[in-house]
């Protein structure tokens, strides 16, 4: 036989056992996912579910106080926020439970099954451990992983939540939002119509584009199948990714469903188009247009042609014809001027090298933990620097050492030349290789045009190691002033308050990573790493404790 008859076989001998390989691997996985997830389930369900409502009568009490002692709202929008503040707490209850319920049943049959697959995949691993690990692997860890979700989520409900309140506390020096209470009634005349008309045109044009996007989501699907692509870019994905063909028109079904409930929406955004153009008249032509708006996203979502049959009168004093309900896009201008020349689809063998996001993250962290253990050395931070931070009484954790590290790799980046970032572990991201998202999309673009602000700023080293101080102490002048690093402050006044701008805008984007999910957990680690070094330098905490009280 030739050689593609060898690969003929060799397909043919895979096709033969994989359908017998893969229902024996699924049947594991189930028998473990059925034995664990009722406990799975439990953990979960019972343990956000109790976050959620052990933290409500705080949550309602503290953000009525907020909002009554904020500078930031007037007296008609803080009664309006009052009255709205218990249906929201609610609404956050009622998700959260019905969330919880869902990941629950979710993470303990579908985890178990996947790393399954997992252990059976791994390479360099003898045949015997990774059979063995088959029936050991997604067991015990799954219940682990559900206490490390209810962590997350209390961390979340708590710290997050005071971050943000916190916030909306210490604003001052802003003019008040106000509440225009003579365009109400228009408001709500608007919203009526609005709901009127797009509970009846929105679900039509639903059901008339629902076979397309059956159709064209199976094309995807198995274009992505070939390609390796999307949902089967893991290899471990790509037995649970196949049920997404199977299960596609399930999907549809549920997408005809969310596009009807959105007609709501869509109706009541008139009165939002009214209140912020102060016009009943403009919110009753964004009833007439509503109807084209939703027929052009539709159109962008499933790549058909521009424009709609529909009539869409201007209802914004600035907008043209053809602008959406979307915001334009700024970042991505201004990203496209600095980067004029970067493909905006990546080829196969782009797509090859794309770094895993989970591998960006471990790096990150890593270099919180060498950051800190040299900032600790050096005298920048101190042991009750984390103590504070542990109570929320201090942001240099959360915020300048992240801050720092992101500045440090700037800096080291414009040196070195990259259109990119280099990391401190010899990693370079660019473009071509950045993990795909829309998180990672939020961070890599506006992160490009800081850095390309500090470049043409053209700082020499003192000014860079101000700079660092600057962004490392969240502009606290006491402590910028103590840490004697050789930083000095530029002379021109201008270019010093470009520095304190854009290190501000660096120290907002900490902010808010240090608010999502898992974030805290993580902090607690960079925590843990610089505590054992000052253990490894200074002795016991204790003593040291006891030294610095001295």
């Amino acid at each position: 036989m030739g050689f593609g008859a060898k690969d003929l076989l060799t397909y043919l001998c895979y096709s033969i056992f994989f359908v017998p390989v893969f229902s024996l691997l699924f049947v594991i996985g189930m028998l473990k996912g059925a034995t664990f997830s009722p406990l799975v389930f439990i953990v979960i369900a019972f343990g956000d579910a109790g976050v959620a409502i052990g933290l409500w009568p705080l949550h309602l009490f503290w953000s009525i106080f907020s909002v009554a002692r904020t500078k930031k709202f007037g007296p008609y929008m803080k009664c309006l926020l009052i009255l709205l503040v218990p249906v929201q707490t609610a609404l956050y209850i009622a998700v959260g439970i019905i969330a919880s319920m869902f990941m629950g049943v979710g993470y303990g049959f579908i985890w178990p099954v996947m790393e399954t697959f997992r252990a059976i995949s791994k390479e360099g691993v003898p045949f015997c451990t990774r059979v063995e690990n088959c029936f050991t692997e997604g067991t015990w860890s799954c219940v682990l992983g559900a206490c490390t979700i209810v962590r997350d989520f209390a961390d979340f409900s708590f710290h997050s939540y005071f971050s943000v309140v916190d916030e909306l506390l210490e604003s001052k020096g802003e003019e008040p939002i106000e509440l225009n209470v003579l365009i109400l009634p228009g408001c709500f005349l608007s919203a009526t119509l609005g709901i009127l008309v797009d509970l009846i045109v929105i679900p039509a044009i639903v059901l008339y584009k629902s076979p397309i996007l059956l159709f064209k989501g199976w094309y995807r699907l198995i274009q992505d199948l070939f390609g390796r692509e999307g949902p089967f870019l893991e290899t471990v994905c790509v037995p649970f990714a196949g049920f997404w063909i199977l299960l596609w028109p399930i999907v549809v079904v549920l997408g005809i469903i969310a596009g009807v409930f959105s007609s709501v929406g869509f109706g009541c955004y008139a009165a939002v188009v009214a209140y912020q153009e102060n016009s009943t008249k403009r919110g009753l032509l964004y009833v007439i247009a509503s109807a084209s708006v939703f027929d052009e996203y539709t159109n962008d979502l499933l790549y058909l042609r521009e424009g709609s049959c529909f009539p869409r009168p201007r209802y914004r004093e600035r907008m043209d014809s053809s602008a959406s309900m979307l915001p334009i896009q700024g970042l991505r201008n201004q990203f496209d001027a600095i980067y004029p020349n970067e493909p905006l689809i990546r080829t196969p063998s782009e797509k090859d090298k794309t770094l895993k996001a989970a591998m960006l993250l471990d790096s990150f962290f890593t270099s919180c933990k060498d950051i800190g253990k040299e900032l600790l050395r050096d005298g920048a931070i101190q042991i009750s620097d984390l103590e504070e931070w542990r109570h929320s009484k201090n942001k240099i954790v959360n915020i300048g050492i992240p801050a720092y590290a992101f500045l440090e790799c700037f800096i080291n980046s414009i040196r070195s030349g990259s259109r990119g970032f280099n990391l401190r572990d010899n990693v370079e991201i660019t473009s071509a290789n950045r993990p795909e998202g829309r998180v990672f999309d939020w961070l890599y673009e506006p992160m490009c045009i800081m850095k390309e602000q500090i470049r043409s700023l053209n700082l020499n080293e003192t000014e860079e190691r101000y700079f660092l101080k600057l962004c490392l102490y969240n502009g606290d002048t006491t402590r910028i002033d103590s840490w004697q690093n050789g930083g000095i402050p530029p002379e021109d006044p201008i270019k010093r308050a470009q520095l304190e701008g854009i290190s501000r805008r660096l120290q907002g984007i900490c902010l808010t990573l240090s608010r999502l999910p898992t974030s805290r957990r993580r902090f607690f680690e960079v925590v843990k790493a610089i505590e054992d070094e000052g253990n490894k330098n200074f002795g016991d905490l204790g003593s040291r404790h006891d030294t610095e009280a001295a």
